[in-house]
């Protein structure tokens, strides 16, 4: 049997679809925090399930024989926000980045997790000590921006990014939080244009252009959208993500009717 963590592609994509349908109504979240600097763990909740539970024993055991390591420290926080065990991560960055309040490093990964187990201020309060004005750091201001969007403070958000944009022009992940962003503002326009300049940076992110065909799709444009899925999604999970995006809207669409212009009931 699969993990929850590791549920097929085409239902990771619904969650993200119904997400974003309630985001453009109700100003919820569909941005996330999930950028890394060079000097953070490469491990991602796409890694095998069983070489995250190996990377967290081994990582694991060296945090617990040597709390103040902190290179063990963001190796084993990394694999359990992986994991989804953020409430523990951020338990074990905090302990960290107190024996080290000056690990630009720690202190960006502990602002991350704080964002995963929900505490935004906390978090924004954290990141903006992960670097400083006369050294800026794009992943930083990026993950501040994600963590604006989360707190509903869109157009700051979008400063943040924009800002990243000038440090690293063309950064993929930045331009993809940007777009989501302004989808977030209701700008759909401005989102597709920005989400199709970051689709075509090299190498490309399947997640971006999975953004895009959801912010195609919530333009109505279906079949736009589908053909941009399919390149990262089989046919019919891709098929099926437009369709499910389809419901959703059109369930949208009847729930904000007018009661007087609500189709009258037979008698």
């Amino acid at each position: 049997m699969r993990s929850s963590r590791s549920r097929p592609a085409r239902l990771l994509a619904l969650a993200a679809l119904l997400a974003a349908t309630s985001v453009i109504a109700t100003g919820c979240v569909t941005t996330r925090t999930q950028q890394t600097t060079g000097s953070v763990p490469a491990i991602t909740p796409a890694t095998p399930d069983g070489e995250l539970r190996r990377e967290t024993d081994v990582y694991g055991q060296q945090y617990r024989a040597d709390p103040s390591n902190a290179d063990a420290a963001l190796h084993y926080a990394a694999a359990l926000r992986a994991l989804g065990q953020y409430a523990q991560a951020v338990a074990v960055l905090q302990r960290a980045s107190m024996m080290h309040p000056h690990n630009k490093a720690l202190l960006g990964e502990y602002g991350r997790a704080l964002a995963d187990a929900g505490d935004y201020q906390q978090a924004f309060t954290v990141l903006g000590h992960a670097h400083s004005p006369d050294q800026p750091d794009w992943h930083i201001l990026s993950a501040q921006g994600a963590v604006l969007d989360q707190m509903g403070n869109h157009v700051e958000a979008q400063r943040y990014y924009l800002t990243a944009l000038k440090i690293a022009p063309n950064e993929p992940s930045v331009l993809s939080n940007l777009g989501l962003s302004y989808a977030l503002s209701h700008d759909l326009t401005k989102a597709e244009s920005t989400l199709r300049r970051a689709a075509v940076q090299r190498p490309v992110d399947p997640r971006v252009r999975q953004n895009l065909a959801l912010v195609v799709g919530l333009q109505g444009r279906f079949s736009e959208a589908e053909d941009i899925a399919r390149a990262d999604l089989p046919p019919d999970e891709a098929a099926a993500n437009v369709a499910y995006l389809q419901q959703m809207l059109a369930q949208r669409s009847a729930e904000t009717v007018p009661p007087s212009r609500a189709a009258a009931k037979p008698r």
